[in-house]
């Protein structure tokens, strides 16, 4: 997960300017102790979108809600700048996605699972050629012999 968590952070009404490769699916975060309004924009041709329900991601000593996915049509670097409207102790972030960790996860829960279950197939498959034949050498040697 810590390959998720934000590498990035910076204060509430900093502009950054950040490399965004779309293929990572770059998403911000926000980190504070209370509710906070907030308001994000992006340069160029990016789009930010909320994020469904409450996604957090803790690393270190502090935790990160997911607040937006960042589509960028191209990779570049876009200037981003968020802010809020309290005066609370708050961080930004921008990192990865959580739902491309799922799917990562997914990916590899399914592997552990569709692997051996291929070679138990195979094991099943082969079993079955070998009576098979077997049978069938049996009812020629029979007739034969």
């Amino acid at each position: 997960m810590n390959d998720i968590a934000p590498t990035r952070t910076f204060a509430s009404g900093e502009s950054v300017t950040l490399p965004i490769d779309p293929a990572n699916k770059p998403a911000i975060y926000l980190s504070s102790d209370t509710a906070v309004h907030y308001e994000c924009q992006i340069s160029g041709q990016a789009k930010l979108a909320k994020t469904r329900g409450t996604q957090k991601v803790t690393s270190g000593a502090v935790t990160w809600e997911q607040l937006l996915v960042i589509n960028a049509p191209a990779k570049g670097d876009y200037q981003l700048i968020c802010a809020t409207e309290e005066q609370a102790d708050v961080r930004f972030g921008v990192g990865r996605e959580l739902a491309s960790a799922t799917g990562g996860i997914a990916g590899g829960v399914a592997a552990l699972l569709l692997i051996p279950g291929a070679g138990l197939l195979v094991a099943v498959i082969g079993t079955v050629v070998v009576l098979v034949r077997r049978s069938g050498a049996r009812k020629r040697l029979a007739v034969s012999g």
